[in-house]
């Protein structure tokens, strides 16, 4: 989860411990936010209903002993020590899963790949080697085969992401809500009914409304509340276990699991659902790992937070073992177990420890709504990067009051900790389900080890997810109907889209024109050329798009330089930017035709227009300075023989063009390189623009006027030509299918942001044009 405030940077194996400590003191306040404050609803959830304490002990020894057993197997075997060395180049979270497996096996949701793209450096980063394992080797063919099996794997990955997004709007509910329950303890029943939800509400609402001003102003805080929170319930635990039971240690035995589901039986196995919000966050250790490293993570929880939670637990275990009259059903919570003279105190904390968790998973689900985005799973959205210097602070309007409303609906509905817990409950478990059926086939596929070492992962932690996911799932009426709710409307969105973008891409594919068509108009295309420079957006990484076509036949003028421009996602987190675009040449040399493909990975930052505008031009001249054999991607790997040449950003390339717009900048220029000016022709002219070429030994006189040409028509200006289509099931299609693409992909098309927004292109150089798409 991408939270602002936390640099991007994770430090290698020479870093020094010094900054594998910093790193692992900052993810406390980004990572376990939502773990720490489990304490506050753990218990009162579990002994909500289903079973009751009694003067036994044998309910509440049980119950610690499943807490014990889940925090050490859960969190801190499977996640610590196994599923973070599972990293994307050194991403995680479901999508990271997705990607790995998908380069592995060539299963990927995005439809424009390109051989290409295996040759970026993070694409082999991780060690992609053929799998020496038969079994791999026979797995790996079939999911290349079958095309159903692909799509279960991307619905897999979209169930886990679409529970993750659930979860940002369960949490903050439980979170804020459990913390005021302190407020009970003040008030009699009939009174915190009343003061309760309206002061979480509030709490709440401020939080969301904060959210666009990012959290860099405050985020140096968020460690320390999470630092003195763990401080804080350990040292109660601990006072609460010396002064009231020294020997509940004696419960951490499996034994009293076992007891405890003797005594209770069915009451028992329904009580996991409240006992599973102890891992609740877990994911996130996962998920945040590109802001940390393995190491810092590892040390944080198992020296900081997993000591904490376990005296936390053990102390509330403590104090219930001597105190079993209940005079009413919310005095079994957390703050019943704290002494009373800190109670306002500890109430005061834990608030903003829940804020903190809370802004964790919200700022999370940002970062996975981007993911799903840019590789084609989720209608485009509108992404605020809220600052300038530090990787992931980002903001999206629309999923923050989406989330603000549903978490509002959620608190005001159910009013208890008891609901809520189900619905997150289920939420939590579903994800780990779903991290565990990917990570064996990681191992298998990736890790390339044996397969039984991928059975004996499923088996072990696959049957104690399973166990919770049972308990969570029979609460269905009593609140976990609400994650299912949600994830079956996220998902329906997510595929809607996918399906759509992906019948639209194979009709571009199908209608797009030859070049042998183009080759026939001569240099001049059979058309005026004017001045200027026409960039074509296309999802299209070969051949002409009909929008070309459709275009100069309605208008047969176009401008003098013609790019082809394709903005993809491939399936890795980061391109590097000397490896960002690939750009080639489109028919002969005096066409001035181009292609060029920006690509970036799923965590990209896109730069903004003016930056990137300066970024195209440059290497397109680049291009046309270095056109090399030995610079070109080899043309067995494209389509139509177009040779790509891999080309940087103008910031990476300093030794390449530069592109140099308003005088003041030619002096200081112009004494280490040779210089190429341009002159207006005319004597009104908006902007006089210059490349600044370094010293070539050989450049001929064709690549001088192809420079000059380009430099004429950047400016005069540059003009972005759209499709605005219209996309309609064809005829003949099942009803299934017309409702999808006419009614559902139609609507979300019409109502989410289109390319121009997604693209920050200034409205005044765009020009759409509408074409009808029969899929």
């Amino acid at each position: 989860m991408d939270l602002e405030g936390v640099i991007r940077t994770r430090p290698n194996k020479k870093d020094s411990w010094k900054t594998v400590l910093t790193l692992a003191y900052q993810s406390l306040g980004v990572v376990y936010g939502d773990l720490s404050t489990s304490p506050l609803y753990v218990y009162k959830s579990t002994f909500a209903e289903d079973i009751h304490h009694s003067e036994t002990n044998e309910e509440i020894y049980g119950v610690l002993s499943f807490v014990f057993w889940t925090l050490t197997l859960i969190p801190l075997v499977k996640y610590v020590f196994i599923v973070l060395r599972a990293d994307d180049n050194g991403e995680g979270g479901t999508f990271a899963l997705y990607s790995l497996l998908s380069r592995h096996a060539r299963v990927s949701s995005l439809p424009n790949c390109q051989l290409a793209d295996e040759e970026l450096s993070e694409y082999h980063k991780d060690g992609i080697v053929a799998s020496n394992s038969s079994f791999g080797s026979s797995l790996k063919s079939t999911l290349e085969k079958h095309k159903v099996l692909q799509k279960v794997l991307l619905v897999l990955a979209l169930i886990g992401t679409c529970m993750v997004i659930g979860d940002g709007v369960l949490t903050p509910a439980i979170s804020v809500f459990s913390a005021v329950s302190g407020l009970e303890l003040s008030m009699s029943k009939e009174q915190h009914r009343y003061v309760e939800v309206p002061v979480a509400c509030v709490i709440l609402i401020f939080l969301f409304a904060i959210q666009h001003y990012g959290t860099h102003r405050v985020g140096f805080l968020f460690a320390p509340v999470v630092i003195v929170w763990l401080l804080c319930i350990s040292s109660i635990g601990l006072y609460n276990i010396f002064h009231w039971n020294p020997h509940v240690y004696q419960a951490l035995s499996p034994y009293y699991m076992y007891k405890f589901l003797k005594k209770t039986r069915r009451g028992g196995w329904m009580s996991l659902g409240g006992i599973l919000l102890c891992i609740t966050g877990s994911e996130a250790m996962f998920a945040d790992l590109g802001h940390f490293s393995q190491l810092s993570i590892q040390i944080a929880f198992t020296f900081v937070v997993y000591p904490s939670l376990i005296l936390a637990y053990m102390g509330q275990a403590a104090y219930l073992s001597k105190h079993h009259v209940i005079e009413t059903d919310y005095r079994i919570g957390f703050y019943e177990s704290v002494p009373e003279k800190i109670r306002w105190p500890v109430l005061a904390i834990a608030i903003l420890a829940a804020v903190v968790g809370s802004q964790a998973i919200i700022t999370g689900t940002f970062s996975i709504i981007k993911q799903c985005s840019a590789l084609g799973c989720f209608p485009r959205v509108k992404i605020i990067h809220t600052s300038s210097k530090i990787h992931g602070q980002i903001y999206i309007p629309e999923i923050n009051w989406t989330l603000m409303f549903l978490t509002l609906a959620v608190t005001i509905g159910f009013r208890d900790t008891k609901s809520m817990g189900n619905a997150s409950g289920l939420a939590v478990i579903t994800v780990m389900l779903v991290t565990t059926c990917l990570m064996s086939l990681v191992i298998v596929l990736c890790w390339h080890k044996n397969i039984f070492l991928a059975i004996c992962f499923i088996l072990f932690f696959g049957s104690i997810e399973a166990l919770y996911f049972s308990a969570s799932l029979i609460k269905f009426r009593e609140g976990a109907w609400v994650p299912i709710a949600l994830s079956l409307i996220f998902l329906m969105v997510m595929y809607v889209w996918h399906y759509g973008t992906f019948k639209k891409y194979e009709f571009d594919v199908q209608n797009k024109v030859s070049i042998n068509w183009l080759l026939s108009l001569g240099p001049t295309l059979g058309i005026v050329r004017v001045r200027g420079i026409g960039l074509i957006h296309t999802e299209l990484v070969s051949g002409i798009p009909a929008i070309f076509s459709h275009f100069v036949t309605n208008l047969p003028a176009f401008h003098q330089v013609v790019v082809f421009l394709c903005i993809k996602s491939v399936p890795v987190p980061h391109v590097k930017p000397d490896e960002r675009f690939l750009v080639g040449r489109v028919g002969p040399r005096e066409y001035r035709l181009y292609r060029c493909i920006a690509r970036y990975g799923y965590r990209d930052v896109h730069k903004d227009d003016m930056e990137f505008e300066k970024d195209l031009i440059c290497s397109i001249a680049e291009f046309i300075r270095s056109d090399r054999p030995e610079c070109s991607v080899k043309p067995e790997t494209l389509e139509d023989d177009e040779k790509l040449t891999v080309v940087g950003t103008s910031s990476s390339n300093l030794d390449g063009v530069r592109l140099s717009v308003d005088e003041a900048d030619f002096s200081e220029i112009a004494s280490t390189s040779e210089l190429i000016e341009i002159r207006p022709t005319t004597e009104k002219v908006r902007k006089r623009v210059r490349f600044v070429v370094p010293e070539t030994p050989q450049i001929d006189r064709d690549t001088v006027d192809e420079l000059q040409e380009l430099m004429e028509a950047r400016e005069a200006g540059m003009a972005f030509i759209l499709g605005h289509s219209y996309v309609k099931a064809k005829r003949g299609s099942s009803l299934m299918k017309k409702l999808v693409i006419n009614f559902g992909y139609d609507f979300l098309r019409r109502n989410f942001r289109g390319p121009a927004y997604a693209l920050s292109i200034p409205h005044a150089s765009t020009l759409e044009v509408g074409m009808v798409y029969h899929v």
